[in-house]
């Protein structure tokens, strides 16, 4: 766990609006060369393969249009990424290509997939990749996953006390977040900066756990998540500030 909270993570990757496109192989490069970490998201294909995406439709990012669920493998990686020369990859390629280089913090975004289905996808993509590598959702079935089948993963919770991230009834209250993290049995947290400082994840940091901080963009948010987190998941000016003093 140490290992893999040793550096701050590239939301994302490190991506620009006139530089690398969000999960986009540059962008992994450009992190890795910032000394960064790397958080990326994954959605689930037809088949029940992982690609390395964020949305749960072609249409903000890509040049193709529709569900990605609803794409399989093959199809999705014949679409360009918008604005670059890339295309869609797999996660495993992606991993491939990072070669346990950095640390990496892996999102699985459910939507309408099975999370089984997702964690199993994801489990798939990571055999025999050796490096430090944390697999985490919003979604606790995700993490339960892990818990229950690889025990010596490390499994992660996304949550948020923000009610424009709405849209899983666990959210709704802080006694449904506390009993999703029972329910997820996860070794560290994903916390919302703007939900910071908060009771629940301060009763989280315990020895051996923990708590990561996104999306930290401001230097207001850089000072809370030190203060609040044990690692930051950053990008735009936060990432450019940290990137330039090489912290």
């Amino acid at each position: 766990m140490a290992i893999l909270s040793a550096k701050p993570f590239a939301h994302r990757g490190l991506h620009a609006e006139n530089g690398p496109v969000e999960n986009s192989v540059a962008a992994f490069e450009a992190a890795i060369n910032a000394g960064f970490g790397i958080e990326l998201d994954v959605q689930l294909t037809q088949e029940a393969g992982a690609v390395v995406f964020h949305d749960s439709t072609l249409e903000r990012l890509s040049e193709g249009t529709g569900p990605v669920l609803h794409k399989s493998m093959k199809a999705l990686e014949a679409i360009k990424l918008r604005n670059s020369d890339e295309k869609i990859r797999t996660l495993q390629d992606v991993l491939l290509h990072i070669g346990g280089r950095t640390p990496v913090l892996i999102e699985a975004k459910v939507g309408q997939a099975s999370p089984l289905a997702l964690a199993l996808a994801v489990r798939r993509a990571l055999e025999g990749y050796v490096g430090p590598v944390g697999i985490m959702s919003f979604h606790p079935a995700v993490s339960r996953w892990f818990h229950d089948h690889f025990p010596l993963m490390l499994n992660g919770l996304v949550v948020s006390e923000e009610p424009d991230t709405a849209g899983s009834a666990w959210r709704a209250s802080a006694p449904a977040r506390f009993f999703a993290i029972q329910r997820a049995r996860p070794k560290f947290i994903a916390y919302d900066v703007r939900s910071l400082p908060s009771r629940l994840a301060r009763h989280f940091q315990k020895p051996g756990k923990r708590t990561f901080t996104w999306t930290v963009r401001t230097d207001q948010d850089i000072a809370v998540g030190r203060a609040h987190a044990d690692q930051l998941i950053l990008e735009g000016h936060a990432a450019a500030q940290l990137a330039g003093r090489k912290d």
